[in-house]
């Protein structure tokens, strides 16, 4: 038995996702493709695949026979576009798998607490910068007496910035920050994205820095490194470009951050190059791809727990 789903958007992420359950889940069906373009590629590809299609949104897409089958929506749209489909997605009683960064729901990054919220109606799948970046915070925080910082810079071919990326930047650096704290642990976190415009396009890579209290070398290396692997049970193309740096500040030399002051304490650089499965996107977008490998991830164990499978 497998759960019906429908994914809202059909543009890259959302037909990326929709490849992804097609071809590798065996807890969801996509019974639903739903866009606003009717020549998108995304709703092209849905119905040579004999997946019903909807080309005019939500409010056409809840009349079709279709959608009452559906027991768990994936929106891959927009921030400001989520906040109504909740909504609708409320009264027609179905699961809701956020990946826009409009945060209605709580964060959710599989690795460090899918488990927490699998009973939800509504999870956010924070970001692409969050999911790559959150699960090494975490790392460090969970061998650390405190994170009282993280910074991360995530850097993604210009070329797999869609329309929908564009327009969420800032929910994008508001999100993920706070994505640092709430499930990375840190105190504070501070997020950058960066479009590369480079020709042959880049590979995402991320750099993530924390400031940590409590924990020696070793201790966030081996927990650095174990996370890492946990993550490419799902994502494949996720690794460490090189091993973890070290920078240690003590009273004689404490480190001065910006608006919070100065700090001593083990200063850890983590390198981080995300490729992607090639699905449907090129592999050097593996900051789509790691959302919707995500995505796929929290939709099937919700399916598998929440639904009985």
């Amino acid at each position: 038995m497998t759960i019906k789903c429908a994914i809202l958007g059909s543009g890259n992420i959302g037909t990326d996702l929709m490849i992804k359950i097609n071809e590798a889940s065996d807890e969801l069906q996509l019974a639903l493709m739903v866009g606003i373009e009717a020549d998108s590629e995304g709703l092209r590809r849905a119905r040579e695949l004999g997946i019903a299609t909807c080309e005019n949104g939500i409010d056409s897409a809840r009349d079709l026979a279709a959608w009452s089958e559906v027991g768990i929506v994936f929106d891959a749209t927009s921030a400001k576009a989520h906040a109504r489909h909740h909504t609708l997605c409320r009264e027609d009683d179905k699961r809701i798998v956020d990946l826009t960064p409009a945060a209605i729901g709580p964060y959710c990054v599989p690795v460090v607490n899918m488990s927490e919220h699998l009973e939800i109606s509504n999870v956010n799948m924070v970001s692409c910068g969050g999911q790559a970046t959150i699960p090494m915070v975490h790392a460090v925080r969970r061998v650390s007496q405190r994170v009282p910082y993280a910074e991360i810079v995530a850097s993604v071919a210009s070329q797999s910035a869609g329309p929908g990326t564009r327009a969420n930047i800032d929910e994008f650096t508001e999100t993920t920050a706070r994505g640092l704290e709430v499930v990375g642990g840190a105190e504070r976190g501070k997020a950058i994205i960066v479009l590369n415009p480079a020709e042959p396009p880049m590979i995402m890579r991320d750099t993530v820095y924390t400031l940590s209290i409590g924990a020696e070398q070793d201790e966030i290396s081996r927990s650095v490194e174990d996370m890492v692997r946990k993550v490419q049970q799902y994502v494949p193309g996720y690794r460490l470009k090189q091993r973890v740096q070290f920078e240690r500040f003590g009273s004689n030399d404490p480190l001065r951050i910006p608006g919070m002051g100065e700090y001593e304490g083990l200063k850890s650089t983590i390198f981080l190059e995300v490729e992607g499965a090639g699905h449907y996107l090129p592999r050097y977008a593996g900051n789509l791809d790691i959302m919707t490998s995500a995505a796929l991830s929290v939709g099937s164990r919700i399916a598998t727990l929440a639904f009985g499978h």
